[in-house]
């Protein structure tokens, strides 16, 4: 049974706050390369894989973003744009919230893996370390996917809110 009360409307409009706020991220993060050229068509995708690959790579990812990253730079750098372009819609307004969570634990999970390794040598607990700017975003979606992070400040309730006119 579904919890009732003021806690649950904090808790679901902290959620959607942090569902917001995470779309915001993603939609500055995504415009840009959209709307700019830097980003998808002039090098830019490429300049980070090979930042990457001189140290933040695990070694398991290194041979997958020379081979075959690199090799299809272009197409990917626009997927890339369009992927957090649309995570962020998706996420500001409430708008198929579950896929958008998906995409994103898929494409952090692959950033992590692209350039979070902080070396052999490193003791188990600077994995978790090295990986804070992904593995926070990773729980953000974790949040958006098991929760109702739509059921509050979304396309879907604002619809659902306006009586039919007669």
């Amino acid at each position: 049974m579904p919890e009732r009360g003021p806690s649950a409307d904090l808790n679901s409009r902290a959620l959607a706050m942090l569902r917001i706020g995470v779309g915001v991220l993603f939609f500055i993060f995504g415009e840009y390369k959209v709307f700019g050229k830097q980003f998808t068509l002039h090098g830019g995708f490429q300049y980070w894989i090979n930042r990457f690959l001189e140290g933040g790579a695990y070694p398991f990812m290194a041979p997958v973003l020379r081979g075959f990253v690199l090799a299809h730079a272009t197409p990917i750098a626009f997927l890339v744009a369009y992927g957090e372009l649309g995570i962020g819609i998706g996420l500001i307004f409430g708008i198929w919230v579950r896929p958008a969570s998906v995409g994103g634990i898929v494409f952090m999970f692959t950033l992590l893996f692209s350039s979070d390794y902080p070396g052999a040598d490193a003791p188990f607990w600077q994995y978790f370390g090295a990986s804070l700017s992904h593995s926070v975003f990773i729980l953000c979606f974790v949040a958006f996917l098991v929760g109702r992070a739509d059921t509050l400040w979304s396309v879907k309730t604002l619809r659902g809110s306006r009586s039919p006119q007669s």
